[in-house]
């Protein structure tokens, strides 16, 4: 979206997040990995999600520099009544959640309130351009340990994994990988440019998501 403002140069805004629980978030233009750790400045991957979200921001880039363009690529995003564990909540609650696949894969994620904070951020001062990563700076947190503090915060155990064979026929292969290899995606530049975290740590975040 455009925002010009009056008597300040305007600023486009987008994020590539899809929107819906079982989409792909922005996320997916870095290569998944169970051991690589991506920036911003990191390239992007070599599979069809990962193409999908190049053409988006390169569709939504508008030429010259007349108008400050920002781009959030964003984790999972986590909200009360719904978000990225609306789907996975009725299985925690019943005490049948668990790691998908081995668990060991890297889960980038964010809170709602941090999503739409980095936006104003954004929208509110100049200095901010380019790509930023809206993950939390903890996004480093695997899908097993993200399993255990769902688990936590309901009250619940959280062991029963999801195997891999499953995920695969359910999911279709590509998408499959993403959620079985993950990406490490760090918010450096978010971070260097001034943005505080409301929700930094996963524990706070999914409690108040449950609450």
């Amino acid at each position: 979206m455009s925002l010009p403002t009056l008597g300040c140069p305007p600023v486009k805004l987008w994020s590539t997040w899809l929107g819906r629980t079982s989409s792909t978030p922005s996320e997916a233009y870095y290569q998944p990995s169970l051991t690589a750790e991506y920036d911003e400045d990191s390239p992007g991957g070599d599979f069809d999600f990962s193409n999908l979200v190049s053409r988006w921001e390169a569709a939504a880039k508008l030429p010259g520099d007349a108008t400050r363009q920002v781009v959030v690529r964003s984790g999972a995003v986590l909200g009360r009544g719904g978000g990225a564990i609306g789907s996975m909540l009725l299985p925690f609650r019943l005490g049948l959640g668990g790691p998908t696949g081995s668990g060991r894969q890297f889960f980038p994620w964010i809170h709602i309130e941090d999503m739409s904070g980095i936006l104003v951020h954004a929208i509110e001062n100049n200095h901010v351009n380019g790509i930023l990563n809206g993950v939390s700076p903890a996004s480093s947190t695997t899908n097993a340990e993200f399993a255990k503090a769902l688990g936590a915060a309901l009250g619940r155990p959280a062991y029963l994994p999801l195997p891999s064979p499953a995920v695969q026929a359910v999911f279709g292969r590509e998408r499959a990988v993403m959620l079985l290899e993950g990406q490490n995606v760090i918010p450096r530049r978010t971070l260097a440019s001034g943005y505080q975290y409301v929700f930094p740590e996963l524990e706070a975040a999914l409690k108040q998501c449950v609450s």
